[in-house]
């Protein structure tokens, strides 16, 4: 295993469900801070264990290994060779969310990742865009904050860090921003307090939307207006902030562009996932 020294501020996807030879070398040469797996890249529960095996004996120690798991919709460890957890709408009391928070940490551990990205700390917004929907937990801040709490606690009691998204509050958007930029004209208490309540959770991941109110032009990720004034002062949050992935296509510009616009802005992750060999490389060689 690589020991400890800087690691590049990004987490990469690869491209199948073995490491390359090319990637193998990119991330000896350029130590990401971690690697997040996709459905492309789980097959069975023996070829995964071999590959974060891999994973873990290249990256350096700090690095994470890192799988978007929420349950529900959101899972990228499914049937027949995981169990299916179901989605956060469905969780209604403390004790429900706790352990539906046990179980996606137990669930990911086991398959050798450290981190997860979740809960999910946006609202149930009706008329919003699906893209949301029952990944969240409700439309009332108070319980998400509440319940969302507690599917972190659950996660991090397994040994494995979970990431609350996507701040400062995704419920609102009109449109999908795997597909293209929302615009939200109000951002709100409600909005931020789950996330208010959660601040002292170890991670965190943007929103790609931009927020009028705040800055009209650039999306939160890139924003360092919504990112200092809203997430580091407003909700207090003093954690690890990541994009969400950069490759949507919310956001202009190469990924070597976006990346670094990120992190000017005050982004701490550069979130890369689709594994293209040129993207990362280009990722790495930016920051």
């Amino acid at each position: 295993m690589h020991g400890g020294g800087v690691l590049k501020p990004a987490i990469l996807g690869i491209s199948g469900p073995v490491l390359a030879a090319r990637e193998r070398e990119l991330f000896l040469e350029h130590r990401p801070g971690g690697v997040i797996l996709f459905a492309r890249n789980i097959i069975e529960p023996s070829q995964l264990h071999d590959l974060n095996a891999e994973l873990k004996s290249i990256l350096p120690e700090s690095a994470v290994r890192m799988v978007d798991q929420e349950g529900g919709r959101v899972a990228r460890l499914r049937p027949p060779h995981w169990p299916a957890l179901p989605a956060a709408a469905t969780l209604k009391t403390a004790e429900d969310a706790y352990a539906h928070g046990r179980a996606l940490g137990a669930m990911v551990r086991e398959a050798g990742f450290t981190m997860t990205a979740a809960p999910v700390l946006d609202l149930h917004i009706d008329g919003a865009n699906s893209v949301i929907g029952d990944r969240a937990i409700t439309g009332d801040a108070e319980t998400v904050g509440r319940l969302g709490g507690e599917i972190a606690r659950g996660i991090m009691d397994e040994g494995v860090a979970p990431v609350m998204k996507h701040m400062p509050g995704h419920g609102r958007a009109m449109l999908d921003s795997h597909l293209a930029l929302p615009h939200v004209a109000v951002n709100d208490e409600d909005d931020h307090l789950p996330f208010i309540m959660n601040r002292d959770l170890p991670w965190g991941m943007t929103a790609h939307i931009v927020y009028e109110q705040w800055d009209k032009y650039r999306p939160a990720t890139v924003s360092p207006i919504v990112i200092q004034k809203i997430i580091r002062e407003k909700i207090g949050f003093k954690g690890r902030l990541m994009t969400d992935d950069l490759a949507m296509h919310a956001l202009s510009g190469t990924p070597a562009e976006r990346a670094r616009a990120a992190l000017a802005a005050g982004c701490d992750i550069a979130l890369y996932c689709p594994g293209d060999f040129e993207g990362n490389r280009a990722v790495l060689e930016a920051l």
